[in-house]
């Protein structure tokens, strides 16, 4: 897929009603008026929706007599399926970094209170926590 293919199939991707489109085309092959039929707008509307899916070579037309049959062309979806998953990778590993960080720095806060002798203050600092004894003076 072509630098100009990528950006027909994020373009097609786009829009909420050719989203739809491609759902519908999830289910089953239909015909351009059942595709048609599910939306409040227009045959016509619809057809230009379709047509942008045909040329982002989401969708195939199939001609059977004086139907036209939609089909769902998904190879089309891998290449940015592939692109976008590595973006996912990214944030993944950058979101692990940062649990792993915030659970550790969570088990050293937490080992400063196991005694009782100090806690972690908002600004990160260590702060002593004094017990008092019945006769007020510090342990």
């Amino acid at each position: 897929m072509g630098e100009y293919q990528m950006d027909a199939v994020l373009s097609a991707v786009a829009d909420p009603t050719r989203r739809a489109i491609l759902d519908r085309l999830l289910v089953s092959d239909a015909r351009v008026t059942e595709v048609a039929s599910a939306f409040p707008i227009s045959l016509n509307s619809t057809s230009k929706h379709i047509k942008v899916l045909e040329r982002a070579e989401l969708v195939q037309r199939t001609v059977r007599g004086r139907d036209h049959v939609l089909s769902l062309r998904g190879e089309g979806l891998a290449e940015a399926v592939a692109w976008m998953q590595r973006y996912r990778e990214f944030w993944e590993q950058r979101l692990a970094a940062l649990e792993a960080f915030v659970l550790q720095d969570d088990a050293g806060s937490d080992a400063g209170t196991d005694d009782g002798s100090a806690t972690r203050t908002d600004d990160g600092s260590d702060a002593a926590t004094a017990t008092a004894t019945d006769d007020g003076s510090p342990r």
